[in-house]
C-alpha cells in the first residue's frame, strides 16, 4: 500500500483531467485527532472521494457541502467544531479541525500543480506551497527534506511544506528484521529491505508485508549506489559481520538520521573496534552508530527487540534525540 496521501493525489490526478476537484488538507487540529496536519482528501462534485480528514467525524458533512457548492472559492479555510460547522460525530476531546479547501478546475494547470505535490510526497525533496485565501496557490517551490508535513497559518496567508514519509532501510533479513519491516510499514515509513542471500530469501522473504520493497542486493552496495535522504533510518539486523560492518561503513557517509546495528554490548564493542581498525572510521562517525541498537525495554523475543528498535527510531524522527551510548539497547 502506498502512503495514503499519495493515493489521494493519484485519485486527484485521474479525476482532474475531466472534473473539478476539491483538494482538502488538514491545517491544524485542537484536541485529539486521528488525522494529523497535512492529511489530505480529494472530492468530486458527484460525491466520489478518496482519503480522510478526521477518520469519519466530518466527511459526510463535508461531501454534502461540496454538493451544495458551499466551497466555491479557489481556496478557503473551513473549521469544524469550536464555532465552525458541526461535525457528523463529536471530535475527540471536544476538539476542532481547520481544513484548507482548494477548488481545482479540470485541465493541464491543475494536473501540473497536483504532479508537483506528488513529487514532494514520493521524492527526497519537499515542496513549499504558499497561498493567500481566497486566491489559488501563488508559489510552489522545492525545499529541503523534512520528516513530516509542516503547516503555517498567519491570517489569510498559508504556507505548507509537503514531503515524503520517512524511510527505513533494513540491511539483511532476520527474525528481528521481519518484525521491524512490518512495524515500520504500519508506522507510516517507506520500508526497504536489502537481502542478497538466496537461502535467507527462500525462507524469510514471503513473510514480509506486500507493501515492503524487497531489494535483492548486497546492502552496502545498494547504499553506495543509491544513497539516501535525511529522513532515512538504516538498520543492520543480521548478526553477520560481513553484512553489518560493511553496511555501517557505507551508512556513516550518508545523511541518515538514524544508523544502528544489532548486537550485544560485547559484540557491539568488537564491531566498533573493527570499524576503527579496518574501516578507518573516526570518532564522530562511530558516535553516529546506535550499537547496541534500540531502547532498553528488557526485550528478549524478536518482536520485543524490533519494538525497541522502532521505538528508538520514531523517538529520533520526532526530535527526542539522545546519545546512542546512553542506552543499553537490544541484543
Amino acid at each position: 500500500m502506498h502512503h495514503l496521501d499519495v493515493q489521494v493525489l493519484n485519485a486527484a490526478l485521474a479525476w482532474a483531467e475531466e472534473h473539478p476537484v476539491w483538494l482538502c488538507t488538514v491545517l491544524s487540529t485542537y484536541g485529539s485527532s486521528p488525522r494529523p496536519p497535512g492529511a489530505m482528501m480529494v472530492i468530486r462534485s458527484d460525491g466520489r472521494y478518496y482519503g480522510s480528514l478526521s477518520g469519519g467525524c466530518v466527511e459526510e458533512s463535508f461531501i454534502a457541502r461540496i454538493g451544495d457548492d458551499t466551497f466555491s472559492s479557489p481556496s478557503q479555510i473551513v473549521r469544524y467544531g469550536d464555532g465552525g460547522f458541526e461535525p457528523d460525530q463529536a471530535l475527540p476531546c471536544g476538539g476542532a479541525l481547520d481544513i484548507l479547501v482548494e477548488k481545482l478546475m479540470p485541465g493541464n494547470a491543475s494536473l501540473d500543480y497536483l504532479q508537483q505535490m506528488m513529487s514532494a510526497l514520493t521524492g527526497p525533496h519537499s515542496v513549499v506551497k504558499a497561498l493567500t485565501i481566497p486566491e489559488p496557490c501563488r508559489s510552489l517551490l522545492p525545499g529541503g527534506y523534512l520528516s513530516r508535513t509542516h503547516t503555517q497559518v498567519q491570517g489569510a496567508n498559508i504556507v505548507l511544506t509537503l514531503c515524503a514519509p520517512p524511510r527505513v532501510v533494513i540491511a539483511g533479513l532476520s527474525s528481528v528484521a521481519l518484525y521491524c519491516a512490518n512495524f515500520a510499514q504500519a508506522l507510516g515509513f517507506e520500508t526497504l529491505v536489502c537481502e542478497h542471500r538466496e537461502d535467507v530469501l527462500l525462507n524469510l522473504a514471503d513473510q514480509l508485508d506486500d507493501s515492503v520493497k524487497l531489494i535483492k542486493q548486497f546492502p552496502a552496495s545498494y547504499l553506495e549506489r543509491e544513497g539516501c535522504h535525511s529522513g532515512t533510518a538504516i538498520l543492520s539486523l543480521t548478526h553477520d559481520p560481513r553484512i553489518d560492518d560493511l553496511t555501517m561503513m557505507e551508512a556513516v557517509n550518508l545523511p541518515a538520521f538514524y544508523i544502528g546495528a544489532m548486537g550485544s554490548q560485547n559484540n557491539s564493542l568488537r564491531r566498533k573496534e573493527r570499524l576503527v581498525r579496518i574501516g578507518e572510521l573516526n570518532p564522530e562517525e562511530i558516535n553516529r552508530i546506535h550499537a547496541p541498537i534500540g531502547m532498553d525495554i528488557g526485550s528478549k523475543t524478536p518482536a520485543e527487540i524490533a519494538l525497541s528498535i522502532m521505538a528508538d527510531v520514531v523517538s529520533h524522527k520526532n526530535g527526542l534525540m539522545g546519545s546512542p551510548q546512553d542506552k543499553d539497547g537490544a541484543s
